[in-house]
C-alpha cells in the first residue's frame, strides 16, 4: 500500500472531483468553470507521447484524408478554422469516452475553469450534469439567482433560451447559460411532479460564495455549513473549529447540503479536525496501481463532541469523502437524503497553448472500502425536504439534526 499523510506540509494533490457529481462537469454555472468537483495546481506537459501498442495499430490515415477533404472542397472556405477543427477534433477523442467527467478545455475555457476555483463567476449560480442525455440542475447555490428563482436539484434544463438543450454537450450548455451580470436568459424547465414544462428567465450576477459559514444554535449546539472545498476551506473551517472549542459545544452539525466537492486534500484536512490523527480517510485506486491511502494529520479538536453530517442528492464528491469516513468511523451520523455519488477523481493536465484536459485517473473507496460511484451514501438517519418545504423556507433536515443532538444531552 501507499500511504500518504498531509501533517507536514499541505502540498495540493493533482486529484480534482467535480460536482459534482455522477454525471457532472462541475463547473458551477457562471464565468466560471463547480465544480465538480476536489482540484490542483495544473501541470504543463511537454513530453513526447509514448504510444501503447494499442495506439500504434490506428490507422490516422483517415484523419487527414478527412481534413484534407475539408481544406480542398467544404463550400464555405471562409469558415475553416484549422485550430478549430484540431480543437474540435480532439474534444471528439475525449467525448468518445463518454465520462462526463473526462473533458478537453480551449484555452478560453480553461481560463474561466481555472477562474471557478478562485470562486470568482458571474451567473446564476448552479451546478449541472447530464443523465441520460438530459441536462440535469445538481444544485443551485445558496442565495443564487438560480435559487431565487426557483430552480430545484432534479430540474431538467430542455432549452436555453430557443436552443434545445439535449443538443448541445455539456461545455455547450455551460456557455449557453452562463454570461455578464444584469444579462437575462430563459431556461424552459422539466419538473418531475409537473405535468408541462414552464419557462423562467433569470438575470445573471455576480456570485461570492462563502466556503464556510458558522452559526450557534440553541442548546450550545454549532452549525457549519460548508459550501465547497477550495484553497480557502480548510483555513476557514479551522477558524471556526477554533472559535467554538473555547464555548465547548455540545453539538456539531456540519452541512454538505448542495456541495458538489472540490479539493481531495481539503476534504481531508477537514477530517483531519474531526477524526483521530492517522486515521484512515480515504483510498484511491489507479489503473495498475496499488491502493494509495490517505490519512488524517492530528488536527484533531472535536474529539469527543457529538456529530450530525447533513447530505442530500447535491452532495457529491469531496463531500461524500468527509461524510463516508465519517460514517465508516462511526464518529458520527448522516442525516438527511441519499448523496448523489460521485466516486471518481480527475486530474487536470495543462498543455502549452493554454487548452487542458480535465481526466479521470482514478476511483475513490470509503474507508471500509466502499465504492458509491452511481450509488451514493445511505444516510444514518432518512430525512427528505419536499417542495412545500422549500417554498415555506423550511428545513426539516437541520431541524431533525438539532433534535438528534438535543436528545443526547
Amino acid at each position: 500500500m501507499i500511504e500518504r499523510g498531509l501533517g507536514k506540509s499541505r502540498e495540493k494533490n493533482k486529484y480534482i472531483y467535480g460536482y459534482i457529481v455522477a454525471a457532472v462537469f462541475s463547473f458551477l454555472l457562471g464565468w466560471q468553470a463547480n465544480y465538480l468537483d476536489v482540484f490542483d495546481e495544473n501541470k504543463a506537459v511537454d513530453d513526447e507521447p509514448v504510444l501503447s501498442d494499442q495506439t500504434e495499430n490506428v490507422d490516422l490515415e483517415l484523419f487527414w484524408t478527412v481534413w484534407k477533404e475539408i481544406e480542398d472542397k467544404y463550400v464555405h472556405e471562409e469558415a475553416i478554422d484549422s485550430q478549430k477543427m484540431v480543437y474540435g477534433a480532439i474534444a471528439g477523442m475525449v467525448n468518445s469516452l463518454e465520462d462526463p467527467y473526462t473533458v478537453f478545455m480551449t484555452p478560453d475555457e480553461s481560463k474561466e475553469f481555472n477562474a471557478s476555483l478562485d470562486g470568482k463567476l458571474e451567473g446564476i449560480g448552479a451546478e449541472l450534469t447530464v443523465e441520460h442525455k438530459n441536462l440535469v440542475i445538481v444544485s443551485p447555490l445558496r442565495q443564487s439567482p438560480a435559487e431565487k428563482a426557483g430552480l430545484l436539484a432534479g430540474d431538467i434544463i430542455y432549452k436555453i433560451d430557443d436552443n434545445l438543450a439535449s443538443e448541445m454537450t455539456l461545455i455547450d450548455a455551460i456557455m449557453k447559460i452562463r454570461g455578464p451580470k444584469g444579462t437575462p436568459v430563459t431556461l424552459t424547465v422539466v419538473r418531475e411532479n409537473l405535468d408541462i414544462p414552464f419557462e423562467v428567465t433569470i438575470v445573471r450576477d455576480s456570485i461570492t460564495i462563502e466556503s464556510v459559514t458558522m452559526e450557534k444554535l440553541d442548546g450550545d449546539i454549532v452549525y457549519l455549513s460548508v459550501n465547497q472545498f477550495n484553497d480557502t476551506t480548510n483555513q476557514e473551517f479551522g477558524k471556526a473549529i477554533s472559535e467554538l472549542v473555547l464555548n465547548e459545544p455540545k453539538g456539531l452539525i456540519v452541512d454538505l447540503r448542495y456541495n458538489g466537492g472540490g479539493y481531495l486534500d481539503i476534504a481531508v484536512e477537514l477530517l483531519s479536525y474531526l477524526l483521530p490523527a492517522d486515521t484512515k480517510a480515504v483510498a484511491l485506486r489507479e489503473r495498475g496501481k496499488e491502493d494509495e491511502i490517505m490519512y488524517t494529520n492530528g488536527n484533531t479538536k472535536l474529539l469527543n463532541v457529538p456529530l450530525v453530517v447533513i447530505v442530500n442528492e447535491s452532495s457529491a464528491s469531496a463531500s461524500e469523502i468527509l461524510a463516508g469516513a465519517v460514517q465508516d468511523h462511526k464518529r458520527g451520523i448522516i442525516l438527511g437524503a441519499m448523496s448523489f455519488g460521485k466516486g471518481t477523481v480527475q486530474e487536470v493536465e495543462s498543455f502549452t497553448d493554454g487548452s487542458s484536459i480535465r481526466l479521470t485517473i482514478a476511483k475513490w473507496l470509503t474507508p471500509e472500502g466502499r465504492d458509491i460511484d452511481k450509488i451514493g451514501l445511505t444516510p444514518d438517519i432518512v430525512v427528505e425536504i419536499n417542495e412545500k418545504d422549500i417554498q415555506e423556507k423550511k428545513d426539516p433536515q437541520k431541524e431533525a439534526a438539532v433534535k438528534y443532538l438535543k436528545n443526547l444531552q
